[in-house]
């Protein structure tokens, strides 16, 4: 590992950087490693140290650290002695542990989305002074938040196509619901379908109204978005005032998932419902329309589900920063980044391990749990142990044919 690093560090000039990947084992390694590292750390040339999880990789399991060397930043000053480093300076290391930001892509293989890469280096710009590239990410944010928020009524796709997603909907909704009423008007008013068509009826035209004042609530923040000023104080105002828009877009989540979900439990309602006779033929006809108009509610449900979350991810993204850093400079969080100095690294046996130092962070309960995509992960899991528990058979019977038993 240190051969590796050494390589590295000897190919840097006076204002040189480099940034690499090594295995966890070698930013805590003892004995000989350990004064390596030491005498490295001393240099003063060691800038970042950022833990990733395991499973970054296609072919190791195992967890790894980003290292980042600057050796210009000897020339910084370093805090007054006695005093714990506010400010990055010729002694001190960002520790930032990243073992908690991930997206899962496989069972097997994680990685960071776009906007976790660019909330970790938001964490960087701060450590280096660059408060305006912050701020404009913030501001990039809520910008996209509302661009999302204007796409749920109206947006245009790569190829050219515009589709209206919760519009496109709500129509497909009227389509089922008018196919399925000849099929309502042959039961009985007694029959059991008859509450979950009230409940459907009430809460369409609910819907319906929400989604107009949502399209209201888009143009009336995009107006006041014109006018936004991008310091601090404001975007965090600005941060906090678009909660409520957020809240918004997920309740809508909510709604149209459980409307068509009425509308799917109607469904089943009626076609286990004994027919009136001479209704047959017709009825027959007519479950066919339904099909195609459940399908079709189906994938509208879901192009306006997807779209509607972004509005509130977008949300959640510019809340991340402005909660972990309010005054747009950096400090220490639990669990997630801590500026350490010389002393304390010594403290800690000359460790580069950012877990050491920065804590562990307090427990949050996810309001936005997808629980459709919990079970997708799930069945994509067992797919995967189905596949290797059949090779793993195939493996031991051709063993044991060769071994003739």
């Amino acid at each position: 590992n240190y051969i590796w690093i050494s390589y590295f560090y000897s190919y840097l000039n006076q204002q040189g950087r480099a940034g690499f990947v090594m295995s966890s084992q070698a930013s805590s390694a003892g004995r000989d490693e350990a004064k390596v590292r030491q005498k490295l750390i001393e240099t003063g040339d060691v800038d970042i140290m950022i833990a990733i999880r395991s499973n970054f990789f296609y072919t190791r399991t195992v967890p790894c650290e980003l290292w980042f060397f600057d050796r210009d930043k000897k020339n910084l000053p370093s805090p007054p002695a006695g005093q714990r480093a506010r400010v990055r300076g010729r002694n001190t290391i960002l520790m930032l542990d990243a073992r908690n930001v991930y997206r899962k892509v496989t069972r097997k293989i994680y990685d960071f989305s776009p906007e976790q890469e660019q909330n970790l280096l938001a964490v960087v710009w701060l450590y280096r002074g660059e408060t305006d590239r912050y701020l404009e990410l913030v501001a990039g944010y809520c910008r996209r938040m509302l661009e999302e928020g204007a796409a749920c009524i109206e947006l245009m796709t790569e190829d050219g196509q515009t589709i209206q997603p919760l519009p496109a909907f709500i129509a497909s909704l009227d389509v089922l619901i008018n196919a399925l009423r000849p099929f309502l008007e042959t039961l009985s008013e007694a029959a059991a379908h008859t509450e979950i068509q009230q409940e459907l009826d009430e809460a369409l035209p609910t819907f319906k109204a929400d989604v107009e004042a949502f399209r209201n609530e888009v143009e009336k923040a995009q107006a006041v978005w014109k006018k936004q000023k991008t310091s601090n104080g404001e975007l965090k105002k600005a941060v906090d005032r678009l909660s409520e828009f957020a809240e918004t877009s997920r309740d809508l989540v909510k709604q149209t998932d459980l409307l068509y979900k009425l509308a799917t439990r109607l469904i089943d309602e009626l076609t286990s419902s004994p027919l009136p006779e001479g209704e047959g033929s017709g009825v027959r006809v007519n479950i066919r329309d339904i099909t195609r108009a459940r399908k079709a509610a189906d994938e509208a449900r879901q192009i306006a589900v997807e779209q509607l979350k972004q509005v509130r991810y977008f949300w959640r993204q510019a809340h991340w920063l402005t909660e972990r850093f309010p005054e747009a400079k950096l400090r220490d969080v639990d669990g997630l980044v801590k500026l350490v100095d010389r002393a304390e690294i010594e403290a800690n046996d000359w460790s580069l391990t950012p877990g050491r130092y920065v804590g562990v962070a307090p427990e949050e309960e996810d309001e936005d749990f997808d629980f459709e995509a919990a079970l997708r992960d799930i069945h994509v899991e067992l797919e995967d142990l189905n596949t290797e528990a059949m090779q793993l058979a195939a493996t031991i019977k051709r063993n044991f044919e060769e071994l003739g038993v």
